[in-house]
């Protein structure tokens, strides 16, 4: 497939907003990374999950409280790939390389690679946003149908049933399927440096050992088990459903490149505002959580601004779209975006 390119003619909507969200920055002299709110939001959320770890592996208390413990540890890691890993990963925690490297690196203490992900986010899903065969976000191998352009088969009238239980899978998948085959297929592999063939060897090893050899030792096999099965499924159950909210819904695009010329019409901003949505930015407590991806539109627009800033430039860009007359997609609720998301999936899976 030829590279897919955007109109770039003149992208006057973009020049515009991105000259009033330069001119903010200048004026007040604020910086673009994180601030201390989110320095301590983020060595809050890992102390958590170092202490509830402790807790359950060497501590362990009854089975009642063991399962809340590792339902909310589950949640934490999920909190941690929000605030920390994916800020350091888009270089916008820290005005410090190293402490955004540091950051990004989160990632596989969770399990995953960072390597891999900024390759698979921050290239193909921030550029080509919900395009078919480019961003892989939008992918999950023929068991759901997300767009219309993807085959149909006849279980895919459930998805909206079965989503749930995909998503609380989808951690696991990650860790310890996805990675190994993007790793061997050498789709991305194929041209790293010899340090990130180490990393991923170590990291991997390191994390089995932490996350389930210890624990086995410890509390026993199938306490083990159950115990990071409820971690795993809350995890990947948060970062799913979060992600899927952004860009899964009924007013997004999923817009296809030009037969010929292999563009899409659009200026790329326009194009990030219709394939992503935001929901809930006037929750002040989902807004902490999430680490600004309920504010998706923003985030795309502006991937190196930390989200701490994302509500002030919410503002800016609402105002040029109106300016342009392009619609801005926004749900007051992560309720309503929800529903909105399994009306979409439940839609594709029958017509």
């Amino acid at each position: 497939m030829s590279k897919i390119t955007f109109n770039t003619t003149q992208s006057p909507f973009f020049k515009t907003l991105k000259n009033k969200v330069d001119t903010y920055f200048a004026q007040n002299k604020i910086q673009t990374s994180g601030n201390r709110k989110l320095y301590f939001k983020g060595i809050l959320q890992v102390t958590v999950a170092i202490s509830l770890y402790i807790i359950l592996v060497f501590f362990t208390p009854s089975t009642i409280v063991s399962i809340i413990l590792c339902a909310i540890l589950g949640l934490d890691l999920a909190l941690i790939g929000f605030n920390v890993m994916h800020e350091g990963g888009h270089q916008s925690f820290s005005k410090r390389k190293w402490i955004n490297n540091l950051s990004a690196y989160s990632l596989n203490v969770l399990g995953g690679n960072s390597y891999f992900w900024k390759i698979k986010h921050n290239i193909n899903h921030h550029t080509y946003t919900n395009i078919d065969g480019m961003d892989l976000d939008i992918e999950v191998k023929h068991f759901m149908r997300l767009h219309e352009n993807q085959p149909k088969y006849w279980f895919h009238r459930f998805q909206h049933l079965y989503c749930v239980f995909l998503y609380g899978i989808s951690y696991v998948a990650w860790i310890f399927y996805q990675d190994f085959e993007k790793y061997f297929t050498g789709k991305i592999s194929k041209n790293i440096a010899r340090k990130e063939h180490i990393i991923f060897w170590v990291t991997k090893a390191v994390y089995m050992v932490v996350y389930l050899v210890i624990p086995i030792l410890m509390v026993g096999v199938v306490n083990a088990l159950v115990g990071f099965g409820i971690i795993a499924f809350i995890c990947g159950l948060t970062i799913s459903t979060v992600f899927q909210l952004a860009h899964m819904v009924e007013e997004t695009h999923f817009p296809s490149p030009d037969a010929v010329t292999n563009k899409i019409d659009a200026e790329w901003a326009v194009h990030q505002i219709n394939t992503t949505a935001n929901f809930a930015t006037k929750n002040k407590v989902i807004c902490w959580m999430l680490g600004g991806l309920n504010f998706q539109v923003e985030h795309h627009l502006f991937p190196r601004i930390s989200h701490v800033h994302y509500p002030k430039i919410n503002q800016f860009v609402k105002e040029t779209c109106q300016e342009f007359n392009i619609a801005y997609h926004e749900y007051p609720t992560m309720i309503k975006a929800f529903a909105s998301h399994l009306s979409h999936i439940k839609k594709l899976g029958v017509s």
